[in-house]
């Protein structure tokens, strides 16, 4: 464990929170949807497009070498912000999205066929459903899941044995539900999976900025990753693959950086991971993610965690006090976010009357709509938290949901 950090010296590395909404103090809880950036790292940015910009691998002149050399130091950071084998499992993405994207286009295109099975859970986000549906459509592939138990959000492993058939070709799942707050047990279901001889994705997008990640000790195949969730810039995100799958996989996308020689009848295609990224990439992205996983790193990950989790059931408890509301996700082991409706208050006006008090929160389905209509309702109102938020912030949130409640009874 690292020590503890000061929470109010490292608030103000992030410029943004320093500002009024509708003449009030901002109060960020939006966090599970997009992080605030120090200045760290918004320097870094200013600094490559000031002094380094250039195309990266293609030039040999000094900036090119020096904006090369950031790209390629970031991969390498990022192989040890996951603790996975090198830079060479670790491919550049514009998120969590695409890089599941990549997974099913590419992994699946080649290994499902009709009859076999892509295991899921019931509290996906879109982005690690959508795909496979995609996908099963395409290959005669079919779409099982592992259910959810209620409010609380936490699998049914229960009934885990009987959907790990000799059908099933691949287990994707989420760490952390950005709905429900719920942490999942990755590294026990990747262990039964891979005894089976399963190929596993886990989705770490609420996950990787917020608690350590050692993708071999959770003994997945893939994990993917946003670089805004995690302090650093949008548009950037990176797919962990263990190198034996990775080059077992087909190009995604075809174009140049990508090939090994062309001909006009035949192209030869780099390993991994550079086979798997086409064109020129976003070169500020990685150098910016770089600071930010460094910066997360130096403020301990576990440490980060313990702040999330003290936060989230501060906000649980003091919300739990009130009537007429209902909460959504574990009651103990708790990510650092939660989810409510109140009564005959639906959850955008919750949000709407939030933001006229500086409150950010986010509402609606949460891009977990199945989820939403298995628990009956259309959505949720968020409240999500990050190391830069205080227990005085939760307060001011609290008081806002009690006036929410005056004003609409």
């Amino acid at each position: 464990m690292s020590l503890t950090p000061d929470w109010a010296k490292l608030r103000a590395d992030f410029p943004i929170l320093n500002q009024q909404v509708h003449g009030k103090s901002l109060v960020y809880f939006d966090n599970a949807a997009t992080s605030q950036k120090p200045r760290s790292v918004i320097d870094a940015l200013v600094h490559y497009y000031e002094h380094d910009n250039a195309n990266v691998h293609r030039g040999i002149h000094e900036l090119s070498n020096r904006a090369t050399n950031a790209f390629e130091a970031a991969r390498t950071r990022t192989a040890k912000f996951l603790n996975a084998r090198s830079g060479d499992e670790i491919i550049w993405t514009r998120g969590t999205t695409e890089a599941i994207n990549l997974v099913a286009a590419t992994w699946g295109s080649k290994h499902l066929k009709a009859g076999d099975v892509i295991l899921l859970t019931e509290v996906e986000h879109h982005s690690n459903l959508v795909p496979w549906q995609l996908i099963a459509q395409k290959t005669g592939a079919k779409i099982a899941y592992i259910p959810v138990t209620g409010d609380e959000g936490t699998l049914d492993l229960s009934k885990l044995d009987s959907l790990l058939t000799s059908q099933v070709k691949l287990l994707s799942l989420v760490h952390i539900s950005n709905s429900m707050g719920t942490v999942n047990p990755v590294a026990e279901l990747c262990a039964k999976a891979r005894k089976l001889g399963i190929v596993t994705l886990v989705d770490g997008a609420q996950s990787a900025g917020h608690l350590p990640v050692d993708v071999q000790a959770i003994g997945c195949d893939f994990f993917a990753f946003s670089g805004h969730k995690i302090c650093g810039p949008t548009g950037v995100g990176a797919l962990y693959g263990r190198y034996e799958v990775l080059e077992t996989m087909p190009p995604y996308q075809g174009g140049g950086e990508m090939i090994l020689s062309v001909g006009y009848q035949k192209t030869e295609f780099k390993h991994a991971p550079h086979r798997f990224e086409a064109g020129t990439p976003d070169i500020s992205g990685p150098i910016g993610l770089h600071v930010a996983m460094d910066y997360l790193d130096a403020i301990g990950r576990d440490n980060i965690w313990k702040h999330d989790q003290e936060l989230a059931n501060y906000a649980y408890e003091k919300l739990s006090a009130l009537k007429n509301i209902r909460l959504f996700g574990p009651k103990q082991n708790r990510a650092g976010l939660v989810s409510f409706l109140l009564k005959d208050v639906h959850a955008h006006d919750v949000v709407e009357f939030a933001n006229t008090a500086g409150v950010a929160l986010r509402g609606g389905h949460h891009c977990t709509q199945p989820l939403m209509h298995k628990l009956g309702v259309e959505s949720t109102a968020r409240a999500s938290f990050y190391f830069y938020n205080t227990k005085a912030e939760v307060d001011v949130f609290v008081e806002v949901i009690k006036g929410i409640q005056k004003f609409f009874t």
